[in-house]
């Protein structure tokens, strides 16, 4: 499981039903990326990770 902030719980949290996706970057750069659900206020989360 992915941790992610949840901002409208304002804690950190374990995404549920987390993927990995890619997303554009600076300079024409892919950036991998996490999102799930929070699993209390099920809000969408979103976790930037490094360069692809």
């Amino acid at each position: 499981m992915t941790e992610a902030y949840c901002v409208k719980c304002k804690e950190k949290r374990e995404m549920s039903g987390a993927k990995e996706v890619s997303m554009k970057g600076k300079g024409g750069t892919t950036r991998k990326a996490m999102t799930g659900t929070c699993p209390k206020c099920s809000t969408k989360m979103f976790r930037i990770m490094g360069k692809a």
